[in-house]
């Protein structure tokens, strides 16, 4: 079986959530650890310059972003799914909303409360690749709590009628990204009792799912296993976007990060973007992205 490899940092909520869905899914796994700060060469082997965490490695092909990471697990095995019933496909809705507009927040309280419990080279880093200047950013902190509070509101009177989980009956992909962002604001001492029992024994549920099976692996092993295999993912480009197979095409994230990975499109759809890239360390890759929050351009 190929092995399925989780490039993290302990301290990343999105690495968080990733664990989780390893665990959830008793998907054996391997844990390289990366920097929390770039530079991070090994890890930019494998992407072609992505640097953000966490990136998953199956063999060869190599997924940058928690949502084409989470396509990834559920087509390696289907059940448990991340998207139980009745909510289904509509978790990944709630998913990205607290990957994205509730997340900033959760950073505000996490981090702005008390700023020192970063290094400088941390905030420099964010500054350069989320536009999270200091200087600027600390000014926000008591809005951006504020924001998180009534985000943690939402959860809560989600969690007013009695259910288990967002989802229903069992977790899925739209618990795992809340929770991520309420054991973050941990690190400025905000417990989940502050929204009540309900929540906070959802949130006792989520952290007892654990992360499964795994080993740790260095970055050095991650990528002599890429050269010994060869991507076996399914890619089509889809008519009507804009692009066709073959054509050179480069990949960047919608923000101030300048890092953008070029290569051979293989792959458009409507939920992902893949391309092919060749390095003298890794060998051939696909490296997968979402559609979503992506720029592709003609390279």
């Amino acid at each position: 079986m190929t092995e399925v490899i989780l490039h993290h940092y302990e301290n990343s909520p999105f690495g968080q959530a990733m664990r989780l869905a390893l665990g959830l899914k008793g998907i054996n796994w391997k844990s390289v650890q990366q920097p929390d700060i770039c530079p991070k060469p090994e890890l930019s082997a494998l992407t072609g310059g992505y640097e953000r965490i966490p990136v998953l490695q199956i063999g060869s092909d190599i997924y940058c972003d928690t949502s084409v990471i989470v396509d990834a697990l559920e087509t390696l095995k289907p059940e448990p799914s991340l998207y139980p019933e009745p909510l289904g496909f509509a978790g990944r809705i709630i998913a990205t909303w607290s990957g994205g507009l509730w997340f900033m927040p959760a950073v505000g309280v996490a981090l702005g409360t008390n700023p020192d419990i970063v290094s400088d080279a941390f905030w420099e880093d964010r500054a350069k690749r989320f536009g999270m200047d200091r200087q600027k950013f600390l000014p926000m902190v008591p809005h951006l709590t504020a924001q998180f509070e009534a985000g943690a509101a939402l959860v809560r009177d989600a969690l007013a009628d009695g259910r288990r989980y967002i989802s229903g009956d069992s977790p899925g992909h739209a618990d795992l990204m809340l929770y991520m962002n309420m054991r973050f604001v941990g690190f400025a001492g905000r417990k989940p009792s502050e929204f009540g029992p309900k929540l906070t024994a959802w949130y006792d549920r989520i952290d007892g799912i654990g992360y499964g099976s795994f080993e740790e692996w260095t970055g050095e092993r991650a990528i002599d296993y890429a050269l010994g295999t060869s991507p076996s993912a399914s890619c089509t480009v889809d008519e009507d976007h804009g692009f066709e197979h073959g054509d050179a095409v480069s990949v960047r994230t919608e923000s101030p990060d300048p890092a953008a990975v070029s290569g051979i499109l293989i792959g458009l759809n409507d939920r992902q973007i893949s391309i092919k890239r060749e390095d003298e360390k890794v060998g051939e890759v696909h490296v997968h992205f979402p559609r979503l929050g992506q720029i592709l351009s003609p390279a």
